[in-house]
Protein backbone atom coordinates (compact mmCIF):
# COMPACT_ATOMS: atom_id res chain seq x y z
CA UNK A 1 0.00 0.00 0.00
CA UNK A 2 1.02 3.55 -0.72
CA UNK A 3 0.96 6.11 2.10
CA UNK A 4 -1.63 8.82 1.65
CA UNK A 5 -0.64 12.44 1.47
CA UNK A 6 -2.04 14.72 4.12
CA UNK A 7 -4.45 17.38 2.92
CA UNK A 8 -2.79 20.82 2.74
CA UNK A 9 -3.83 23.13 5.53
CA UNK A 10 -4.87 26.67 4.86
CA UNK A 11 -2.61 29.22 6.45
CA UNK A 12 -3.58 32.71 7.50
CA UNK A 13 -2.21 35.54 5.43
CA UNK A 14 0.93 36.94 6.93
CA UNK A 15 0.51 40.42 5.53
CA UNK A 16 -2.06 43.15 5.94
CA UNK A 17 -2.99 46.22 3.98
CA UNK A 18 -3.18 49.81 5.14
CA UNK A 19 -5.00 52.37 3.04
CA UNK A 20 -2.77 55.43 2.69
CA UNK A 21 -5.74 57.75 2.19
CA UNK A 22 -7.63 56.46 5.23
CA UNK A 23 -4.54 56.45 7.44
CA UNK A 24 -3.63 59.99 6.41
CA UNK A 25 -7.20 61.17 6.97
CA UNK A 26 -7.33 59.57 10.40
CA UNK A 27 -4.03 61.14 11.47
CA UNK A 28 -5.07 64.56 10.18
CA UNK A 29 -8.44 64.38 11.94
CA UNK A 30 -6.81 63.22 15.18
CA UNK A 31 -4.52 66.25 15.04
CA UNK A 32 -7.30 68.67 14.07
CA UNK A 33 -9.58 67.53 16.89
CA UNK A 34 -6.94 67.62 19.61
CA UNK A 35 -7.54 63.95 20.28
CA UNK A 36 -4.19 63.23 21.97
CA UNK A 37 -4.42 66.00 24.55
CA UNK A 38 -8.09 65.24 25.24
CA UNK A 39 -7.31 61.56 25.72
CA UNK A 40 -4.50 62.41 28.13
CA UNK A 41 -6.87 64.67 30.09
CA UNK A 42 -9.49 61.90 30.20
CA UNK A 43 -6.91 59.36 31.38
CA UNK A 44 -5.99 61.74 34.18
CA UNK A 45 -9.60 61.56 35.35
CA UNK A 46 -11.06 64.81 34.00
CA UNK A 47 -13.51 63.43 31.45
CA UNK A 48 -15.68 66.57 31.39
CA UNK A 49 -12.62 68.70 30.73
CA UNK A 50 -11.52 66.36 27.95
CA UNK A 51 -14.91 66.54 26.22
CA UNK A 52 -15.03 70.34 26.57
CA UNK A 53 -11.49 70.68 25.24
CA UNK A 54 -12.20 68.46 22.27
CA UNK A 55 -15.46 70.23 21.42
CA UNK A 56 -13.85 73.68 21.47
CA UNK A 57 -10.95 72.43 19.33
CA UNK A 58 -13.37 70.87 16.83
CA UNK A 59 -15.42 74.07 16.62
CA UNK A 60 -12.33 76.18 16.05
CA UNK A 61 -10.93 73.83 13.38
CA UNK A 62 -14.17 72.89 11.60
CA UNK A 63 -13.07 74.37 8.26
CA UNK A 64 -9.90 72.28 8.31
CA UNK A 65 -11.85 69.16 9.31
CA UNK A 66 -14.40 69.64 6.52
CA UNK A 67 -11.58 70.19 4.02
CA UNK A 68 -9.79 67.04 5.16
CA UNK A 69 -12.93 64.91 4.84
CA UNK A 70 -13.73 66.42 1.44
CA UNK A 71 -10.21 65.86 0.14
CA UNK A 72 -10.27 62.26 1.37
CA UNK A 73 -13.59 61.62 -0.37
CA UNK A 74 -12.32 63.08 -3.64
CA UNK A 75 -9.05 61.14 -3.40
CA UNK A 76 -10.97 57.94 -2.75
CA UNK A 77 -13.17 58.49 -5.81
CA UNK A 78 -10.21 59.29 -8.05
CA UNK A 79 -8.09 56.34 -6.94
CA UNK A 80 -10.99 53.90 -7.14
CA UNK A 81 -10.75 54.04 -10.93
CA UNK A 82 -7.03 53.14 -10.85
CA UNK A 83 -7.50 49.77 -9.12
CA UNK A 84 -5.37 48.55 -6.26
CA UNK A 85 -2.11 50.46 -6.42
CA UNK A 86 0.52 49.42 -3.92
CA UNK A 87 2.47 52.44 -2.75
CA UNK A 88 4.91 50.76 -0.38
CA UNK A 89 5.69 47.45 1.29
CA UNK A 90 7.56 47.04 4.53
CA UNK A 91 7.71 43.42 5.63
CA UNK A 92 4.16 42.18 6.13
CA UNK A 93 2.68 45.69 5.84
CA UNK A 94 1.48 46.82 2.42
CA UNK A 95 0.47 50.45 1.93
CA UNK A 96 -2.12 50.84 -0.81
CA UNK A 97 -3.89 53.88 -2.20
Amino acid sequence: MVARRKAPRRRARRSFNISAIEAGTALSLAQSTGFASSLQTALNGDIAGAVNSMSTTILSNKQKIIGTIGAAAVARMVTKSFGNLQVAKLGPIRVKV
